[in-house]
């Protein structure tokens, strides 16, 4: 088991904080796919490129998050084969994985492709934005394959707990874009369709790396080609517990859209602003999405091997080190909020749009801490499901009536604003509640018996 890690004995807090340090870093890297486009594309093509591509960014999560969503069934399932000591049953579940991710990626760089203008127009993206934004999400989709696959398969090494080999290979992608962007858009002059294809190649070195790599292990995830296959049992297992999270990921990636539309309606600049401030908030949160996928990864390791008290003990270590890192990062945001948002733009007035717009986000910081890792951990045991009914309900039917309701009775950004703190509430509530009743936590083996 070298390079991987099984969480089932040890100090619980450094087992976490160790295995999430690789994933924060990795994360951080993948995100700067993104935020150096955007970088790149506001200073040198001007702040419309720089709506052009946040307007994009809605949707790509949208679709990007259903598969990336379902995946995590693939992550749960091998995390708990790999905490019994399964063998057979990794390598089913790897090879299952691969062949899910190989034709949802197809899928969605052909659905991309196709209705990518359609979209943006019933997103009511302005009309001085619109083909800028159309053809840097058709180029992104065309090699979405890409990025869809190395989530897939990161997800895998993630379940076994080797964290660190991914995080390698987002390394040499996140420089590999860095230079790429130059380029092609500083250099060459291609706008936003060369920060797209950047991008595309990025992920593109990063998906052969990681599948090198699989092919040439020893152990029990190794990919043989003749072996990737849709097995019959697996793919059940995996569909049961990682649809629930597609279909979260994608309802909340809806949400997100119409909170895009929301944000459209008051103007190009005011969606600069809010494609900067995206942009930073991604690289905020990401610490504490990567502390509940490693909630998973700690509480699926345990739910295998039958350690439901470090399941339990596991979860409140990681819901306070993610709430510390959450007041922690939140405070610093505020104070350097003026010179972080100038890294995106000169331009004074989004620059202003975009303190306003934390002023309302990071002081609540800590509640969606609670709420992601907590979450993390019931997906864990494989309580998908319930993970969905709670985020959709507060993330994404909550939000959306906000916006809706608040708007009918004043067109305000602060009232946009606070959909977000007031949902993030109303989840931490929820998940809390489920919790506590206790019914979450409970053995498979006894439960199979039961149902037998």
């Amino acid at each position: 088991m070298k390079n991987n890690t099984l969480m089932t004995s040890g100090t619980i807090w450094k087992e976490i904080l160790l295995f999430s340090i690789p994933l924060i870093l990795g994360n951080l890297f993948q995100q700067l796919y993104n935020i150096v486009d955007s970088i790149i594309v506001g200073n040198v093509v001007g702040s419309s490129a720089l709506a052009a591509v946040g307007a994009s960014g809605a949707i790509i999560q949208l679709l990007v998050g259903f598969c990336i969503g379902a995946s995590a069934g693939a992550g749960v399932v091998t995390s708990q084969y790999y905490g019994a000591r399964d063998d057979e049953g990794v390598r089913k579940a790897v090879h299952t994985t691969i062949a899910i991710s190989i034709a949802a990626g197809a899928i969605l760089s052909v659905i991309g492709v196709l209705t990518a203008p359609l979209i943006l127009d019933i997103m009511g993206t302005p009309e001085e934005v619109f083909d800028q934004a159309s053809d840097y999400l058709r180029v992104f989709f065309a090699g979405i394959i890409f990025s869809v696959i190395y989530n897939m398969s990161a997800g895998i090494l993630n379940a076994v707990g080797n964290s660190r080999r991914s995080l390698i290979y987002l390394i040499i992608a996140a420089v590999s874009n860095i230079f790429l962007d130059i380029l092609f858009v500083a250099v060459l002059k291609m706008g936003v369709v060369g920060a797209a294809i950047a991008t595309d190649i990025s992920q593109l070195i990063s998906c052969i790396f990681i599948l090198r790599f699989m092919r040439r292990s020893k152990e029990s995830y190794k990919i043989r080609l003749r072996d990737v296959r849709f097995y019959d049992n697996l793919l059940g297992k995996i569909v049961k517990i990682g649809l629930p999270t597609g279909v979260q990921n994608i309802v909340i990636s809806l949400s997100n859209v119409v909170v895009q539309s929301g944000v459209n309606s008051f103007g190009a600049t005011v969606m600069a602003s809010y494609a900067a401030f995206n942009k930073i908030d991604g690289f905020i949160l990401l610490p504490i999405l990567s502390m509940s996928m490693a909630a998973t990864t700690f509480a699926g390791q345990n739910y295998g091997a039958r350690e439901f008290d470090r399941v339990h003990k596991g979860m409140k270590v990681s819901i306070g080190m993610g709430a510390i890192y959450a007041v922690v990062a939140g405070a610093l945001m505020l104070i350097f909020a003026p010179y972080i948002i100038r890294i995106f733009t000169s331009e004074q007035s989004v620059i202003d749009y975009g303190i306003y717009m934390m002023k309302y986000m990071y002081p609540f910081y800590w509640i969606i801490a609670i709420f992601h890792i907590a979450t993390g951990t019931i997906r864990g045991v494989g309580k998908t499901l319930q993970a969905m009914i709670m985020s959709i309900c507060s993330l994404c039917a909550v939000r959306i009536l906000w916006i809706w309701g608040s708007f009918q009775f004043a067109h305000k950004l602060y009232l946009l604003l606070l959909g977000y703190p007031i949902t993030w509430v109303i989840g931490a509530i929820m998940m809390l509640i489920y919790i506590k009743k206790g019914k979450w936590l409970v053995d498979p083996e006894a439960t199979e018996q039961k149902e037998s």
